[in-house]
Order: structure tokens, then C-alpha cells, then sequence
């Protein structure tokens, strides 16, 4: 669901103020030209500003770890040890155990596919000596030839991990993910049977983040590197980044209506609020911004009776109205123009 605070509120002061400042700008003939002063300031007066104004369109969202990944095993036997859900998973550590034997996490891009053993090559063997390397393995060269003496060091590991030392890596032994992991679920539970293709558990990342879903017509907010201001349950404020966006599709439950394609945007946090997991939350967006222009309050406006708006110009004991053009709306201020203003110029406010 989406909302765009400011444009309801001016809509409502235009509206509501309509009639009244016309009332007021007809009862001073200089409204018309834009050109005259009379000797009865407003009540109340406030500074024309110079700022940078911003638009903001409320969408809601939610706060968790993004998106689960399902973990299935390549290997036939029983289960028998599994995490604690929420524990946080880092390279070279267990992923779960099958027949007493565990499956290793290592992170990487490249999904393993094969076993590797001496005389293998390819990208996969290099982002797996990456890994040993990184674990603190040595006597080899990291690069896409599996040697004998990547096999030795490969025996080092199996023994420290208390797999048998055999200098080969066979397929469903390590799992990759790019970067270390947090268990969201379990799917398999100690003693299942499983074969290749069984599910065993799904993680996300480890680092907290809002998602939120927007209609592709809103993709303009999804910029990346964007700034997004969200609101927690509490009603505290943190300053999240758009990290990135992914269509999918909606498949629609009445088969007259059309598929919906949405887009989910991921915002990520430098410093992630503590202690909320699933939570609803409130992301707004920058929807459109003006730079350094000229800004009053929307109240400040004068409908005028040849039509537009105006300004009421307070000047000491004196005051003229002047036509204005207005442009972005946002946060009670508009953007004005026109009128021979100027920062710090006092015009008036009703009270």
C-alpha cells in the first residue's frame, strides 16, 4: 500500500483555504495586478526559505533477514545433526550432518557441480582453493588446477573436519553461498532419510533488511543507492539504501483477471535496528526533490481572483500582494517563484 503524505495535506489547505483567500484578495483591488500595497500587514509573517525540498511517497514494508534460499542436500543417507534456527553459519563451518558426516559451508558464487580430485581444472577449483586458502590451508597454489598438492592439503582439512582422508572432495560435500548465512528453518528433521534433491533447511544473510513491494510503476523510487527514511513499530526513524530491486510475478486467483508483475526492492541499513524480526514497517521514499528553490509555508498562498496564486509581501507596516508561480509541494512548504522574491523576504501567514 502506498501513500504520498504532503499532496493530501496541500490538497486539503487549497481546498479548504479556497474560498477564503479569495475573499481576501478580492477585498485588496491591488490583488489583481499584483502590483499594490496596503498598510495592513497580516497578523503573522514567516521568512521566505531557500532549501532543498522533498517529496516523500509512503509505501509499507517489512523487516527481516531478505530473501530464503532452500539448502537440499546432493547425498543419500540419514540426518543427523542440524542447527538451531537463527544461529548464524561462516565459511568451513557445518551446514548439517548426514550419516554422522558433515556438509561444509564455503563461500563462492559458482554452485559445486562435480567432485574434485588431482587433474580437475576450472573456475570451480580455483574458488574452492580460495576457500582452503582462507581456512589457513597451505602447500599449494590457488589457481584452477587441482594438484597433488592441493589433494595433501585437502587431506588436512578432511581431517580436521573429521571426514576421511581421501584428497578428494566429492560432489554434496560443501555447499556455497556467497557470503555467510543465518538458518531461517528447518525443513528435515534428525533420522529423516534423504536422497538427492531432499530439502534440509533454508538461510537467509545474516544482516537485517527492509523489503518492500512496489507496482512497476512506482520503479522510479527503486534507484539504487537511493535514500529511504523508515519508520519501525515504535515509531523510531533509521536511514536505510536501496541495494537493489527484482521483478516477479503474481500469479492472479480469478483466472479473468491478469498476472501482476511487482517489483521487491531490498534496503539495507549501516547501522541495522536491533531486536525486530517480521516486523511491519514504513519506508518513504524520495519521490521527487527540488534543489536550493525558494520555499513558504502552503498556507502562505493566496488564491487570486484573475486565477493562480499570490503572496501577501510584509514589509514593515506595509504589505503587497504578488502573483507567484508554484511548483513541488512537500512536507506543508511549496516551492513559489516569480514576484521579485528573495530569501529572508516576510510574507504573510493567517492565524
Amino acid at each position: 500500500m502506498s501513500r504520498r503524505r504532503t499532496t493530501v495535506a496541500v490538497a486539503a489547505v487549497l481546498t479548504a483555504g479556497a474560498a477564503a483567500t479569495a475573499a481576501i484578495v478580492a477585498g485588496m483591488p491591488e490583488a489583481e495586478s499584483g502590483t499594490g500595497s496596503t498598510g495592513t500587514p497580516a497578523v503573522a509573517t514567516t521568512d521566505v526559505k531557500k532549501e532543498t525540498l522533498v517529496d516523500r511517497e509512503d509505501h509499507d514494508g517489512s523487516l527481516g533477514y531478505g530473501d530464503t534460499t532452500e539448502i537440499v542436500t546432493r547425498l543419500t543417507g540419514t540426518v543427523t545433526r542440524l542447527p538451531a534456527a537463527g544461529r548464524t553459519l561462516g565459511r568451513g563451518q557445518a551446514l548439517y550432518r548426514i550419516d554422522n558426516k558433515p556438509v561444509l559451508l564455503l563461500l563462492g558464487s559458482l554452485p559445486a557441480y562435480r567432485d574434485l580430485s588431482p587433474g580437475v581444472e576450472g573456475a570451480d577449483v580455483k574458488q574452492f582453493e580460495k576457500n582452503l586458502w582462507a581456512l589457513g590451508y597451505r602447500g599449494f597454489t590457488v589457481d584452477d588446477e587441482y594438484t597433488s598438492a592441493t589433494a595433501g592439503a585437502v587431506e588436512d582439512w578432511q581431517d580436521d573436519v573429521g571426514l576421511s582422508e581421501t584428497g578428494t572432495v566429492e560432489l554434496g560435500r560443501i555447499v556455497y553461498r556467497p557470503t555467510a548465512v543465518r538458518v531461517d528453518a528447518l525443513t528435515a528433521a534428525p533420522g529423516a532419510a534423504v536422497q538427492p534433491g531432499s530439502e534440509i533447511l533454508t538461510v537467509t544473510g545474516t544482516a537485517r533488511v527492509a523489503t518492500v513491494e512496489l507496482d512497476m510503476a512506482d520503479q522510479r523510487l527503486a534507484r539504487k543507492g537511493a535514500t529511504v527514511e523508515i519508520t519501525l513499530p515504535d515509531g523510531k526513524e533509521v536511514t536505510g539504501t536501496v541495494s537493489g530491486a527484482e521483478t516477479s510475478v503474481e500469479e492472479a486467483e480469478n483466472p479473468a483477471e491478469e498476472d501482476k508483475t511487482v517489483l521487491t526492492v531490498t534496503i539495507t541499513f549501516s547501522k541495522a535496528p536491533e531486536g525486530l524480526n517480521d516486523a511491519s514497517v514504513t519506508a518513504s521514499f524520495a519521490a521527487s526533490r527540488r534543489e536550493n528553490v525558494l520555499t513558504v509555508p502552503v498556507n502562505a498562498l493566496l488564491a487570486l481572483a484573475e486565477g493562480g496564486y499570490g503572496l501577501q509581501i510584509v514589509d514593515g507596516a506595509t504589505s503587497r500582494i504578488v502573483a507567484v508561480e508554484t511548483g513541488l509541494f512537500a512536507g506543508g512548504r511549496v516551492e513559489v517563484s516569480g514576484g521579485g522574491l528573495a530569501e529572508g523576504m516576510k510574507v504573510g501567514v493567517p492565524t
